[in-house]
């Protein structure tokens, strides 16, 4: 295996710019977008930091072997002779899952056995339900064999417990409050807060806390694992104190204690700040204006798409007489929702989120 390999960040569709932007800020060597995420070129250390650090990826995969072949034959052959114990750990058990697309080679299942049969010839460990992933994708007759180093996915920060109806996943929010012109310098308000995805995120964004220095890893059950070297890496991530105040609200009572908690949990209680109210109470805090961002119902989420113009129309009256300069981003699946808020926003590209064809509209407020 060598000291240096390709990485894959997973991400929607549509936002591979945003991850590829947040990884070179990170201090990535060249990241670069390709179809469904990022690839970058390093060795463990930067897998383990990906895991630990990157807010908008979904999961990292590590490319840990490449070849063609033709044929079942073939596979099976030069599979054989990859070095599966410099990655693999005769104790801990993998699952193997492959797809196939345009090549030689299209049954699944049967390369899938392949595989199989070259881990158990290395002496690895094979279970259905495996927590470690090998996964093989054959296109045009190229084998790429990945690690999911991730495991769980990675918008399971591990603090979040109470949520409400259509839940925003972090990652995701991560990419959104990016898109929306969010520096971790500048206040947030969520105005329609749910569990408080967009304020926890944006605080902790602007306080430097790793997304995953509270949960465990895939990569932390392969043989390159270096406990003493990860945590050590883990303990140079300390966050930072900020000026800041990130506010969320919602007519929800339920769902604020929901974001109280899980604000507490992720150690940023101290500056961030939840209320029960109705959007027509919603007043800009003292200090520097910013970012206002929201994820509304929309027709196809919650309730009837018909009774959601007027709550995005007086939404943006609100923003209109009381935020005159501050930033605004609106997550929703209709443009027309958008444009009832009576503000000039500019349309992101079209995200799956749950089967609901998403964007993020984002601009700023006239005054």
């Amino acid at each position: 295996m060598p000291s240096d390999f390709e990485i894959f960040l997973a991400c929607p569709p549509g936002l591979e710019p945003l991850l590829r932007d947040e990884a070179r800020a990170a201090g990535f060597n060249a990241p670069a977008c390709t179809p469904g995420g990022v690839t970058l070129r390093g060795g463990w250390p930067e897998v383990w930091r990906a895991n630990l650090c990157l807010r908008g990826a979904s999961r990292v995969l590590a490319r840990i072997g490449e070849f063609r072949a033709m044929h079942l034959a073939q596979l099976d052959k030069r599979a054989r002779k990859l070095d599966w114990r410099a990655v693999l750990r005769p104790d801990v058990p993998v699952k193997v899952e492959a797809t196939c697309r345009k090549s030689r080679i299209y049954h699944a299942k049967a390369a899938t056995q392949r595989v199989e049969g070259a881990l158990e010839a290395a002496g690895i460990p094979l279970s259905p339900e495996a927590d470690l992933v090998l996964r093989l994708r054959i296109e045009d007759d190229l084998c790429t064999f990945s690690v999911d180093t991730s495991g769980d996915l990675l918008h399971k920060r591990g603090f979040k417990t109470g949520t409400g109806k259509a839940p925003m996943r972090e990652t995701l929010a991560a990419l959104f409050l990016r898109g929306a012109g969010f520096d971790g310098a500048m206040p947030v308000i969520d105005p329609m807060c749910g569990s408080g995805t967009f304020v926890i995120e944006a605080a902790e964004m602007a306080t430097g806390r790793a997304p995953g220095r509270g949960r465990a890893f895939a990569f932390e059950r392969l043989a390159s694992f270096d406990a003493a070297a990860w945590q050590a890496m883990r303990a140079d991530v300390r966050p930072c104190e900020t000026a800041l105040t990130f506010h969320g609200s919602d007519r929800n009572e339920g769902a604020i204690a929901n974001a109280v908690a899980n604000a507490e949990r992720a150690g940023v209680a101290g500056c961030t700040r939840f209320r029960h109210h109705a959007i027509s109470d919603l007043t800009p805090p003292e200090g520097p204006k910013g970012l206002v961002i929201a994820n509304p119902p929309y027709g196809g989420r919650i309730g009837n798409k018909k009774l959601l113009y007027g709550l995005y129309g007086s939404f943006g009256t609100v923003l209109k007489e009381r935020f005159a300069g501050w930033r605004v981003g609106i997550v929703t699946s209709e443009a027309g929702l958008a444009r009832a808020t009576g503000i000039k926003l500019e349309a992101g590209p079209v995200v799956d989120h749950g089967g609901i064809r998403i964007r993020l509209y984002q601009g700023r407020i006239d005054g």
